[in-house]
């Protein structure tokens, strides 16, 4: 009884004393096949990133990016695309400030008497107190009529413009970090809308459409000078008929 009890240990103890070398190529083997799995993984993220840079969408291409870089932090394609990340994370941040920036925008087009009415009108960025009422937005319009051509106007909510401006006067107009500049302006005889409208119509508008910001400074009845922030960036210039860009 004795042997056959040694020898069943014996049996045990080999079979729990495998063979080092085998143990190891089975680790590698299995390493090898994880490895080979995640980097598969990762160039299918890698394939829809490199899309997204394609396609100039870099918001999506940010978010794959970033995903890789988490998920599959030692992969070919991570190290790859990771020098060039947060140049794409600037580009995204762009883009979403432009999205920003369009959404500020409203456009119109109406049916009238020749054809049709557009406008792009954008409010500024804060509120203006021009007669001590209390803070108002302030209306920037471009808008081109039929019959009345094309005009670029501040459009005020309560108050009034200078007394100066029924004839002419001036409007202090400053683009991102440029110096300032002054452009004729003049108030219509008319208690239709409080409007100024600026005289060179053409040259703010250009002016608007390679600048972020723009701010306006104007004369009110009361003698003070206010100064509205217009964050014009977004402005599509498609929205207008062809001869404004």
């Amino acid at each position: 009884m004795k042997p056959l009890i040694l020898g069943a240990l014996c049996a045990i103890a080999l079979a729990g004393c495998s063979d080092p070398e085998a143990e190891r190529q089975k680790q590698a083997a299995a390493a090898a096949q994880e490895h080979a799995r995640q980097e598969l993984a990762a160039e299918a993220i890698g394939k829809q990133y490199d899309s997204a840079v394609a396609a100039a969408e870099w918001e999506k291409a940010r978010v794959h990016g970033v995903a890789l870089l988490d998920q599959y932090p030692q992969s070919e394609v991570a190290a790859r695309i990771e020098p060039e990340l947060a140049g794409i994370r600037e580009k995204a941040e762009a883009a979403r400030e432009l999205r920003r920036m369009q959404a500020l925008w409203s456009y119109n087009q109406v049916a009238v008497k020749g054809g049709a009415q557009r406008s792009a009108m954008l409010y500024s960025k804060e509120r203006v107190d021009v007669d001590g009422s209390g803070p108002k937005p302030v209306q920037l319009v471009f808008r081109d009529h039929p019959q009345w051509k094309r005009h670029a106007y501040l459009v005020l909510q309560a108050g009034d413009f200078a007394k100066a401006c029924y004839g002419s006067c001036q409007v202090t107009v400053t683009v991102d970090d440029q110096p300032p500049r002054r452009m004729a302006a003049h108030r219509p005889d008319t208690d239709e809308a409080i409007a100024m409208f600026i005289t060179d119509n053409r040259g703010l508008w250009r002016l608007a459409r390679k600048a972020k910001v723009i701010q306006i400074q104007f004369p009110v009845k009361n003698g003070s000078q206010p100064t509205a922030v217009f964050e014009v960036g977004g402005l599509d210039g498609s929205q207008m008929p062809a001869g404004w860009d």
